[in-house]
């Protein structure tokens, strides 16, 4: 079936905190394999759809000023509000709020760290679309490959088939809470073709829908990360992993294989999860910035 041209546009401009260099979060969308497919890259250009408010859009971002400019496109004007969730979830999922300056500090006075700052300044980071796309991710990646997790994420959101059209290209929103929560949990499994995995993502969808996002957002760190552990499917490491790179909560950082090997490089010996850890302590709040900067780096 061949997806609804949209019609309609609405341009706004979306600030950023400055150091901000679009030309990074570009480079790191092109080669970030969880949503491979899900946009185009073009020149100094960004294109998705998401869903905002039970509505499919489609954005296109450029840089523009000292932020980005912004056009949403539909097949039906969009009022004021399905306007500024938009704003709001485009500015999240860019990080575009995000006041580096102090961890730039941090890190200038780090010398082994110190390159990877110059090398990735004004990087804000891009986090998963949605927290929810996170958690999805974080279950369906789960003792498999890349690729075969990306295939299944392809197929929960082939179901709903919430596509527009765009200048003869088509692009895919990935399916809201409530849209994933109406699968039956065998619908669930088949879908990812794992019983497991569709167990775990019919469980966690629906205990999606009770959280508040602004809660999880901005509330203590400790208490969020308790909620995140209570869904079905996520343990110590996939809430981290949430936290970090669908929520922008900083505060800790995943030890795992591949940040050793990173911050190994990095620091030019071998680390053990001990030294890692002390490490990331001398970045504080910013830690789990610490942490995702070595991976994009490495």
């Amino acid at each position: 079936m061949t997806a609804a041209e949209a019609s309609f546009a609405e341009p706004l401009v979306l600030s950023a905190t400055a150091p901000f260099d679009f030309g990074a979060s570009l480079r790191f969308v092109h080669g970030f394999p969880p949503t491979a497919g899900e946009q185009a890259v073009a020149g100094q250009t960004l294109t998705r759809a998401l869903r905002v408010a039970g509505r499919t859009v489609v954005a296109r971002l450029a840089a523009g000023g000292e932020g980005l400019a912004c056009t949403l496109h539909s097949t039906e004007p969009l009022e004021p509000d399905i306007v500024e969730a938009a704003a709001d979830r485009l500015s999240f999922y860019l990080s575009l709020d995000d006041d580096l300056r102090p961890f730039y500090e941090i890190g200038r006075e780090d010398p082994a760290f110190a390159p990877v700052v110059d090398r990735l300044h004004g990087y804000h980071q891009v986090k998963f679309p949605t927290p929810l796309e996170n958690v999805v991710w974080a279950i369906l990646s789960q003792r498999t490959v890349t690729t075969r997790a990306a295939t299944e994420k392809r197929a929960l959101a082939e179901e709903f088939g919430d596509r527009l059209a765009l200048g003869g290209e088509e692009y895919t929103a990935f399916p809201d809470a409530e849209q994933l929560a109406s699968l039956p949990p065998g619908r669930m499994a088949e879908l990812v073709g794992n019983q497991r995995k569709g167990r775990y993502l019919h469980g966690a969808v629906r205990a999606w829908l009770d959280l508040d996002e602004e809660f999880l957002r901005h509330g203590p760190y400790a208490q969020v990360k308790d909620l995140l552990l209570g869904l079905p499917g996520v343990g110590p490491w996939s809430a981290t992993f949430v936290l970090i790179r669908g929520l922008g909560r900083t505060e800790e950082i995943p030890v795992e294989k591949g940040l050793r090997a990173a911050a190994s490089r990095a620091y030019g010996r071998d680390l053990a999860d001990a030294d890692l850890q002390k490490i990331a302590d001398g970045y504080g709040p910013w830690q789990g910035y610490w942490a995702h900067y070595l991976r994009v780096w490495a």
